[in-house]
């Protein structure tokens, strides 16, 4: 059997090699992970443990869950939410659609009613609800729970369905991005050369060709080799990047510009966010609560001569943006905005890539406003659209 689930590792393009296979045997073999009763072995152990033997750079993390559920099927991240709600209020029992005049006659809650009334909810509900209109549940049309449709609420559980929720009440996990995608980056990289700055740096190791024939000729013929250092892209990149909720619709257009970055740009330090920048962000996605990085320590830290991107849709509440504690995962204290000001303020060449076609911009509140935060400096991603960012950025 495990033959099988090393040929689909191998299929998911991990370096896995057999000798590292031979390793997960023998801790098999061992008993390092075994049945928790007669007849029941423990998957997440295992999983765990192969992971361990076999996978060892974290970037392939994420190919590994895809492989692992791939082959064992039914593999699926089980939320962690501060106040833990019965698994059957949240499972969806129907698909309900409304007409365009129903959900027109829905009203919006605002934000501080809209969390009185979470609390309210969490205190009185004793069952499961499903298609109504004002407790937590799915199919309806309340404010909280998921499956159903409200102009503004709180999901919980599922799947991002309208895209309305300022609120999520989940832990979800997000992947890196792949720094080694290659499909497709060629065309980005001729697009990212307009802000190349080369300058000579380092050992000599390139032959001055001018040089050596000036030196050799004044050196009555005598071959006088002369060399200067290697030339190099001086361009400093500070890259921020978005990462989860809708932007999971654009990784692959991500990571190609991700790979391109990483290739040409020598001098880059690179952060996510999810939605708008608060007060910390992250280098890896595993580890976003236990590893954070203060905003005000990455605004300090980097000089003013780098380049900052954000990459991002720029596709979400309003609140998020513009409201202390509307961040769809903790409460912030200083409302987004504030942020994204005080980065555009410590490093002056900045822009904002959308992988969100231009079409769609002006429909979305939150891009019209991250527009007007970044002085309109927002690109599409597209092959002109970062021809004109790298121009902008390199006046």
């Amino acid at each position: 059997m495990l033959i099988d689930f090393f040929y689909t590792l191998r299929a998911a393009q991990l370096p896995v090699s057999v000798k590292e296979f031979l390793s997960l045997l023998e801790a098999l073999e061992a008993g390092v992970v075994g049945p928790r009763s007669e007849d029941a072995w423990s998957l997440d152990d295992f999983y765990f443990m192969a992971r361990l033997a076999l996978v060892k750079d974290e970037k392939h993390y994420d190919k590994f869950d895809r492989a692992f559920a791939a082959y064992f099927k039914g593999v699926e991240a089980a939320a962690d939410v501060a106040r833990e709600l019965p698994s059957d209020w949240l499972t969806q029992m129907l698909e309900r659609e409304l007409s365009d005049e129903q959900k027109a006659a829905l009203q919006k809650l605002g934000w501080d009613e809209l969390m009185e009334t979470l609390k309210k909810r969490l205190a009185e509900q004793k069952g499961r609800h499903e298609g109504g209109s004002k407790w937590i549940g799915t199919g309806g049309t309340s404010p909280f729970g998921n499956g159903g449709y409200n102009p503004q609420g709180i999901r919980m559980g599922g799947q991002s369905k309208n895209k309305s929720a300022v609120k999520v009440w989940e832990q979800r996990a997000y992947q890196d991005y792949d720094d080694q995608q290659e499909l497709g980056t060629r065309n980005i990289k001729v697009a990212l050369r307009r802000l190349r700055r080369f300058a000579r740096e380092g050992n000599e190791l390139e032959l001055d060709l001018p040089d050596t024939i000036r030196s050799t000729a004044a050196n009555a013929g005598y071959l006088d080799i002369k060399m200067v250092p290697e030339r190099h892209n001086n361009v400093k990149v500070l890259l921020l990047m978005d990462v989860g909720g809708t932007m999971d619709e654009h990784i692959q257009r991500v990571e190609e510009l991700f790979s391109a970055v990483r290739s040409e740009f020598k001098h880059l330090e690179f952060y996510y966010f999810h939605n708008c920048v608060y007060d910390f962000m992250w280098k890896n996605n595993r580890r976003r609560f236990a590893e954070k990085f203060p905003t005000w320590d990455i605004i300090r830290k980097y000089n003013k001569d780098y380049k900052l991107i954000f990459v991002g849709d720029a596709t979400m509440s309003p609140y998020e943006i513009l409201q202390p504690g509307g961040s769809v995962e903790y409460n912030n204290e200083e409302p987004g905005a504030e942020w994204l000001q005080r980065l555009t303020h410590a490093f002056p060449k900045f822009a904002w890539i959308n992988p969100e076609p231009p079409g769609v911009w002006q429909y979305r509140q939150s891009i019209s406003i991250i527009q007007q935060l970044m002085a309109q400096r927002m690109y599409p991603l597209s092959l002109k659209g970062l021809e004109d960012a790298m121009r902008l950025l390199s006046k």
